[in-house]
């Protein structure tokens, strides 16, 4: 998109019965404006527009896709809720997406998510439009974003010098010889002030030389110039003999472009012609070529809107013979979506295909994202943050160790706009990192806390009171997700209409939200966890279970220990068996993982949650029910050898099932010192209503106590769950002790 200093003068008429006559003509030279892509130009006259009639619906719809067009996410993200008010999505169906889509490029995640949730309720006739679909993806999305925003990779991140960027649009393409080689969006005529007298933009390949790492100042590449078309894009042919590039014709700034290639040689390119119609296809556009090398053999990829695409532009690839033969064009299906997929780059180091989409799980707008290429190109990953932001981030490539990236972020030169147009940016490794201190690696770890994790009802091994299984968490979840057909229809039973779909959209929210949410965070956390322990580190997990309400207190208390169980069994086998030997303790680096477990049953669950046996729509199938059937990894300590738990007990929990208020519950817990020393013991008691005694509380090694906890009923109701806490002198160490009971007055 232009930025467009145009200086031009508004005739201000404001003569009584001319109002409607001139507001009529500056919405029709604004849509003409609109159209050629001069969004600059058309928001004058909207603005103009707007201070005649600021209530029409339809004017602030015009300026709010306006405003988006020309990248004013803060003013768009406004005007977009303001028509949405107006209309409740009744005249212009896309408002409430687009109201959810600038509130996720401003980074206002949690306004987004909500946003997108009713976007999908909104949208739920037409589930095979592209408006539904978008909707649910972005909830997944958005969620996926707020979760991932603390996770930045160590880069020393740069915008480049003006010698490269200026305050139009830039963007990176390739170093080759020393030469930076790039692409900008400038004014065909533009005076030293840059006052433009000509109102024609092109995009056209330029060049800046690399000195000492300096960029000097950047010229034009004339030979790949041609005057009134737009050249940009730009890959090299694997023995660097050819360079291919697009070149496109524009209405407005709509292109419509074909790949052309030429010879270079000594720095010079020649005998420049555009590829056959196997690559270039009549009637469609195509562009951004990369040259990769995939199982040997050189392949061309590219971007294009040609027949059979999934939406917008798509990844296609086609093999390279002969250096001029092109192949069978085929789609990259685990890439393509309903939106656009573009930019390619291909990481021959790493095996994999760098490219910008807005759809896949992201921070906003494009985000940047890799597939590995094994015999196939894999499921997409986000390239993570600081590459990607809120904005639009595209052109990602490498050369040696330093990335670069094209984004139109806070923080780009600009003239009108902050997030207007694009600068081109560096990622380097910092010349000599500074190791984490532990504290800093242990907040690190407790920054993706808390990893929740869900099951389905009495799962895994229904009707066993064992405190243990085999079950692989992954399964588990895996046969879960299979299930959420089910799930929708038992819980919508009875029910009809708006009623009955938006229980089903309640349903799939929450396995989007927060089944699916916590393996992508098991996922990141465990990457996080195995290099601490690759460095020797001795790591304490603690995971506290739940349960809904359904079974008896004990019975979920043994449920619980096996959904734990579950996640330990997982992390044993993932990574091809990677942690086993941690979690073993028989690791030769000295690395160690244990696993606290607080099994607290139906302790903690929703106390309106169902309880009802014959009302398993309700106790089973609810979104509230679901909630509650979770173990949660909640927090990440070190620990070390000689310091290992000194205080223990074979039962930590005591159920008293149903009480009558005012009854006062006591237990005699037995805790023993496991270690080699002589401790001494007291107490922590969080509420008035609960009491100590400790029978002995220095304790030789070897020794037990009997510690007897008291918890007074008057003023307590329900399910309660009271808590003391056995502390070990001179040391953080703590044994907590629980009574629980269900108290009726």
């Amino acid at each position: 998109m232009s930025r467009l200093y145009l200086a031009f003068v508004f005739a201000m008429i404001t003569i009584p019965g001319m109002t409607q006559s001139m507001l009529g003509k500056y919405l029709e030279f604004a849509q003409l404006q609109y159209d050629k892509g001069d969004y600059f130009y058309a928001l004058k006259y909207y603005d103009r527009a707007m201070q005649l009639d600021s209530s029409s619906v339809d004017i602030i719809w015009k300026y709010a896709k306006t405003q988006r067009a020309y990248k004013n996410y803060k003013k768009a993200e406004f005007y977009y809720g303001k028509v949405y008010q107006k209309e409740e999505a009744k005249i212009y169906p896309s408002s409430l997406l687009n109201y959810g889509l600038m509130q996720k490029q401003n980074g206002k995640y949690s306004e987004a998510l909500s946003t997108f949730k009713k976007a999908k309720k909104k949208y739920y006739k037409q589930k095979k439009s592209y408006l539904y679909q978008k909707a649910k993806k972005e909830v997944e999305s958005t969620a996926w974003a707020k979760s991932s925003k603390i996770d930045t990779a160590e880069f020393v991140f740069e915008q480049l010098p003006t010698t490269v960027n200026t305050q139009n649009s830039e963007f990176g393409h390739a170093i080759i010889n020393d030469q930076f080689l790039f692409s900008s969006l400038r004014a065909d005529s533009i005076s030293a002030s840059e006052e433009v007298y000509s109102t024609n933009y092109h995009t056209t390949l330029y060049k800046s030389k690399i000195e000492d790492t300096s960029f000097r100042a950047s010229e034009r590449i004339e030979a790949l110039y041609k005057k009134k078309l737009n050249t940009g894009n730009g890959s090299f042919s694997l023995d660097s003999s050819r360079f291919y590039f697009s070149r496109c014709t524009d209405n407005g700034f709509q292109y419509t472009c074909k790949i052309m290639v030429a010879q270079y040689s000594n720095k010079q390119w020649t005998y420049i012609d555009s590829l056959g119609e196997i690559i270039n296809e009549k009637g469609a556009n195509t562009t951004m070529p990369c040259i990769a090398a995939l199982n040997g053999k050189e392949v061309l990829i590219f971007a294009s809107d040609r027949q059979d695409t999934e939406g917008g532009l798509d990844l296609f690839y086609s093999p390279i013979r002969n250096g001029n033969q092109y192949g069978k064009v085929r789609a990259i299906k685990t890439i393509n979506s309903m939106d656009n997929e573009l930019t390619p780059w291909w990481d021959a180091k790493e095996n994999r295909l760098y490219f910008s989409s807005s759809w896949h799980n992201g921070f906003g707008g494009y985000d940047v994202f890799y597939s590995e290429f094994t015999t196939k190109f894999n499921t997409p990953i986000n390239a993570g943050l600081p590459i990607n932001s809120p904005a639009n981030d595209l052109y990602y490539f490498k050369n040696k160790k330093t990335g670069y990236v094209s984004s139109n972020r806070i923080g780009v030169l600009y003239s009108t706009t902050p997030t207007c147009c694009s600068d081109i940016f560096s990622l380097k490794p910092p010349v000599a990192p500074v190791p984490q201190t532990p504290e800093e690696t242990l907040e690190e770890l407790n920054k993706r806390l808390p990893v929740t994790l869900y099951f389905h009802n009495d799962r895994p091994n229904p009707k066993s009171w064992e405190k243990t299984t085999t079950v692989n968490y992954m399964d588990s979840y895996n046969k879960y997700s299979d299930m959420i057909e089910t799930y929708k229809t038992e819980y919508a039973k009875g029910m009809s209409g708006t009623r009955a779909n938006e229980a089903g959209e309640d349903i799939e929210s929450f396995f989007i939200e927060y089944v699916d949410q916590g393996v992508r965070d098991l996922e990141l956390f465990q990457k996080l966890l195995i290099n601490e322990l690759d460095k020797g580190a001795k790591i304490n997990i603690t995971i506290k279970g739940f349960a809904s309400p359904l079974a008896k207190t004990d019975y979920n208390v043994n449920l619980t220990k096996r959904r734990i169980a579950s996640l330990v069994n997982y992390m044993r086998a993932c990574d091809e068996g990677r942690f086993e030997h941690y979690i073993d303790g028989t690791a030769t680096n000295g690395g160690k993982v244990i696993f606290s477990q607080v099994p607290f049953g139906e302790y903690t669950a929703n106390q309106e949650t169902s309880d009802n046996p014959n009302d398993v729509q309700n106790s089973v199938y609810s979104r509230a029910a679901a909630r509650e059937r979770k173990i949660e990894i909640q927090s990440v300590t070190y620990f070390k050898e000689d310091n290992k738990s000194s205080i223990v007990t074979k039962k930590s929990i005591k159920d008293f099932g149903i009480s009558k208020q005012g009854e006062l519950l006591s237990y005699e817990f037995i805790v023993t010192n496991s270690s080699e020393n002589t401790i001494t013991i007291d107490s922590r008691i969080p509420c008035a209503c609960t009491t100590a005694e400790i029978q002995d509380k220095t304790l030789q090694p070897g020794a037990s106590t009997i510690v007897k906890m008291t918890v007074d009923t008057k003023n307590l109701s329900g399910i309660v769950m009271k808590s003391i806490y056995l502390q070990v002198q001179d040391s953080k160490e703590e044994l907590q002790l629980y009574i629980s009971s269900e108290v009726k007055e």
